[in-house]
């Protein structure tokens, strides 16, 4: 499409309830009034996902009670916003609203009843929240003035693969996309899609992985040529750190496409890890702006890095609750196909290995990875590589990792971060790095990450510039 047009995508808390839906239409709105076309992409209610997962699994375990308590306070949840919101009892959105959550409840009841949650019905059950979110956001531009029709991820044309709670989207789905969305457009109607989710080529209901609403709008935004996907946050943009912890972090202006895939990965919570790559072959960039501050340029995501002389790293960002597998075998390690096998076994897990480590020696390697995924991983690993090897598991660790393109071909780079743990008196479990040199991670205890951090961020210099 040759003229202007964004792919804006909300947040939960930009949707947590009426006030907030509104103020997120009126940012829409104004664009809309500028002459811009846009597509709006909602997340579910702030909560309304745990929510749903809560009560799935409550269902499951036969506490049908405890499910439909949840039920009945987000069905109270939605229909206070609707009718905040100005819909009348009789009102489409109210109808649609309350046929939503009696078919949420069948779903549930029926998962009750065989006491058995599969991937397909609990994705099922989980895509309600964008569902039951975007009916309230096309009421709020109607009652902006603006003509909006809302879609289920599926409806909007998003067709995945059948890999339920983390799918992915299947070749035809930009053209299809295209086709759903391209003449709602050009008839002046805004489009309002239920992000996270997708559907199979058979009409199952699928998500694409939490944070999933991220995925939904860069997906769109490369079908439809966007100028622009723009992500309204809380926050002003992607911060040099956690501000939680780290009480000089500031906004970082630009990011390239690898580097702010790298923070994603490393645990910064900025978007999905896969959200830009239907960007990248485009050049399409993504704009992350706060929704408290509109005006505030925020962090623009582009192809290309820009750099700054004497500041090779942008950010430090760290992941919790991690897990470190430690393999080892006196010379075993070094037969390739033990080695293989050591990573087939987590690849039948799918368990995403988030560092990997071997000793010159090749009689140890560690794994690093969730904690959530630590006993799954070790039991395959056991049941799956040779009784010669020795499997551990080193609980309360934390990952914490530098991200800025200037690395590349820097020196001194790894010498400063390790530097600076020595003298915040940090101890390092486990080092690695990518060649591709946009990112140097390490293992640290978890209980010393929150000081790590502190003290990197110091050393590279990241904290915002204090005149006098």
């Amino acid at each position: 499409m040759n003229e202007s047009l964004l792919v804006m995508k909300y947040g939960g808390t930009n949707m947590q309830d009426a006030r907030a839906v509104r103020h997120s239409a009126s940012l829409a709105a104004r664009s809309i009034r500028e002459g811009v076309k846009v597509v709006v992409v909602v997340s579910a209610m702030a909560g309304v996902t745990n929510q749903l997962l809560k009560l799935a699994d409550a269902a499951q375990s036969g506490d049908i009670a405890s499910a439909n308590d949840e039920i009945a306070a987000m069905r109270t949840r939605h229909f206070t916003a609707a009718q905040e919101l100005g819909a009348a009892p009789d009102s489409d959105t109210v109808r649609e609203i309350r046929e939503m959550h009696e078919t949420l409840r069948q779903a549930v009841y029926g998962v009750y009843l065989l006491r058995e949650l599969t991937p397909r019905s609990r994705d099922l059950i989980v895509a309600f929240g964008e569902r039951l979110s975007a009916p309230l956001m096309k009421l709020a531009l109607e009652q902006d003035g603006l003509r909006a029709h809302h879609l289920s991820g599926g409806e909007a044309g998003i067709v995945t693969d059948t890999h339920f709670g983390n799918a992915r989207p299947l070749p035809g789905t930009y053209e299809r996309i295209k086709d759903r969305l391209s003449g709602l457009l050009s008839a002046g109607v805004t489009p309002v899609v239920a992000g996270f989710m997708g559907e199979t080529e058979k009409g199952a209901i699928t998500t694409l992985g939490r944070g999933g609403t991220d995925f939904s709008a860069t997906i769109i935004g490369k079908a439809l040529s966007a100028t622009e996907v723009w992500g309204w946050k809380d926050v002003d943009g992607v911060m040099s750190a956690d501000p939680r912890v780290v009480a000089d972090a500031r906004n970082v202006d630009v990011l390239s496409y690898g580097e702010v895939m790298e923070l994603a990965y490393f645990g910064a919570k900025v978007l999905h890890p896969l959200a830009v790559t239907p960007l990248q072959d485009s050049g399409i960039p993504l704009r992350l702006k706060n929704s408290a501050d509109p005006d505030f340029a925020g962090t623009l995501v582009q192809a290309e890095p820009r750099d700054e002389a004497g500041h090779p790293v942008k950010a430090v960002t760290a992941i919790r609750n991690v897990s470190i597998i430690n393999v080892s075998g006196a010379g075993v390690l070094g037969i390739p196909e033990v080695i293989a096998s050591v990573f087939d076994a987590i690849a039948r897990e799918n368990v995403t290995l988030l560092m990997v480590s071997q000793s010159s020696s090749m009689s140890n390697v560690s794994l690093a990875v969730q904690t959530t995924d630590a006993e799954r991983t070790l039991n395959a690993l056991r049941a799956g590589v040779s009784l010669e090897l020795k499997v551990e598991q080193q609980d309360h660790v934390a990952v914490l990792a530098i991200v800025g393109s200037g690395m590349r071909g820097q020196k001194g780079v790894s010498a400063r971060l390790f530097t600076a743990l020595a003298a915040a008196d940090v101890n390092i479990l486990m080092i690695s790095q990518g060649s591709s040199e946009l990112n140097v991670s390490v293992a640290v205890e978890a209980e010393h990450v929150d000081e790590a951090t502190r003290a990197v961020h110091a050393a590279f210099n990241l904290g915002k510039t204090v005149t006098a």
